[in-house]
């Protein structure tokens, strides 16, 4: 686990790791689709957030659902994402 760490203008690979108390600045934040994160109390100032890989791949595959009419799926997703799925 990172805890109270600064990242300035690094590239930081998310997959499987632990943030606490960090802070990230002008970093690339890169998550490939292996173990989910996890991140408290953390601080982010202009980040540029990748999905490369399977979770690029995942995006890429909700986008398709979109175009094709699946427009709702994909919807119930981000409200469930977001804390609104009522789960």
């Amino acid at each position: 686990m990172q805890t109270a760490t600064a990242y300035n203008h690094e590239t930081v690979v998310l997959d499987g790791e632990e943030f606490d108390g960090c802070e990230f600045r002008d970093c690339r934040l890169v998550y490939s689709g292996g173990k989910a994160p996890k991140f408290g109390d953390c601080r982010f100032y202009d980040c540029d957030w990748r999905f490369e890989g399977a979770a690029g791949e995942t995006l890429k595959h909700m986008k398709a659902v979109w175009n094709a009419g699946g427009k709702q799926v994909v919807q119930a997703l981000i409200k469930e994402i977001t804390g609104g799925g009522g789960k």
